[in-house]
């Protein structure tokens, strides 16, 4: 794999910490700004909301940029929106200043990705995808900790700031050491989006829609979980939570060896299909301390191996249109992870706690039964067709 794919997980790292970094510091953003810890919550949600509606917009426009320029320009779009944090008087203008961190990040993770793609031999495609996604993972499991950490002596105005900082580092590293990346021969607006007319495209974000809507419901109330059913608290729940981003890291790694060994299809129906199993048996699986680390690292693993195989599934159904079938698929992720809040909620509160990982699983067998019909016309469709059809199928079949 072509080293300077790491310079891109670099960058991906200070989105991903960018992104994630709000809940490690609400707190204190609810201590200094005088506001609930579930208004201080709504920082993630309107990150997530502005990076879904943005991410297939931004790729359109940008559709003639060079790719290094793009990269470097979203990741100091991203810096600037934390720099802006760190001075921000009042919540309000701190809801604003998520927004612009969200424009940097929805433009940087798809075309990161398709320009791993770019720098590496096709039959390393999904380890190139998950080495960018790796850096999201890695700062679930590094980022978000420390700024836990750091939050206290330095403040969350502190923690932005390094955020900033880190995101600017991935700008120089991506500027100096990766090559330049022409776009892709210029194309239209109304022919880029008709990459969304394809019933398999738009099916396989329904797929992601669920399965980050399923993980994300169960995830986001894991800790309250935990502590009714194993007895988890304080330093113990932080522990059960890097067990989760370990399993995440080496879940990504896994699931993009196996999209290039394999295909996109088997790992993706191993990933829900395990998610099912995990997520309808957790009341009863992670009733103590040693038990639940073990589910943990599963399920992070399981979970996080869905995105390099889909990314790759989805970039052989458009590879003319990457850049924008990706930039749907992220908006996808963060629809599901909008979403997942107020679902997890709404069960919490009608049925119990302990019911909404069951009631998550039920969402996961959805999305793999969604995941039957995106893969069945193409196999279909390669018989009939032939070209483009046939190298999809190939995709899916390994």
């Amino acid at each position: 794999m072509s080293p300077r794919t790491y310079l891109l997980a670099l960058g991906a790292f200070a989105i991903g910490t960018s992104g994630y970094i709000v809940s490690g510091v609400l707190p204190e953003v609810s201590h200094e700004l005088d506001v609930s810890v579930a208004t201080a919550g709504q920082l993630g949600t309107v990150f997530a909301i502005a990076y879904a509606i943005a991410s297939p917009l931004l790729a359109a426009f940008t559709g003639r940029w060079e790719r290094r320029r793009l990269l470097v320009i979203a990741l100091l779009v991203s810096a600037v929106g934390n720099a802006l944090a760190v001075i921000a008087p009042t919540y309000e203008l701190l809801l604003g200043t998520r927004v612009v961190a969200a424009l940097g990040a929805a433009v940087y993770t798809p075309a990161a990705t398709v320009v791993a793609t770019v720098l590496n031999p096709p039959e390393r495609r999904g380890r190139a995808v998950a080495m960018v996604f790796g850096g999201l993972t890695f700062a679930l499991v590094i980022g978000v900790p420390a700024g836990n950490l750091l939050s206290a002596p330095l403040g969350y105005h502190g923690v932005f700031a390094l955020v900033a900082a880190v995101s600017v580092a991935g700008a120089v590293a991506v500027r100096l050491g990766v090559p330049t990346v022409e776009a892709p021969p210029a194309v239209g607006l109304r022919e880029r989006f008709a990459v969304a007319r394809d019933p398999r495209v738009r099916r396989m974000l329904g797929v992601t829609v669920l399965g980050v809507l399923s993980a994300m419901a169960a995830f986001t109330y894991v800790a309250p979980f935990l502590s009714e059913t194993a007895g988890a608290h304080g330093s113990v729940v932080s522990f059960l939570l890097l067990g989760y981003g370990i399993g995440a890291s080496v879940g990504n790694s896994l699931g993009g060896r196996a999209a290039d060994r394999f295909g996109s299809m088997p790992p993706l129906y191993v990933s829900l299909g395990v998610a099912v199993a995990l997520l309808g048996t957790l009341p009863f699986t992670a009733t103590t301390v040693p038990s639940a680390a073990v589910v943990m690292f599963l399920w992070g693993m399981f979970t996080w191996a869905y995105n390099p195989p889909a990314q790759n599934f989805l970039i052989g159904l458009a590879p003319a249109n990457s850049g924008l079938v990706l930039s749907l698929n992220a908006s996808a992720i963060y629809l599901g992870v909008g979403l997942s809040g107020v679902f997890g909620g709404v069960v919490i509160s009608t049925v119990g706690i302990r019911a909404l990982p069951p009631i998550a699983g039920i969402v996961a067998l959805l999305a793999a039964g969604l995941l039957v019909l995106v893969s069945r016309p193409v196999r279909a469709r390669a018989v009939d067709d032939g070209g483009q059809d046939r190298e999809v199928s190939e995709l899916v079949r390994g």
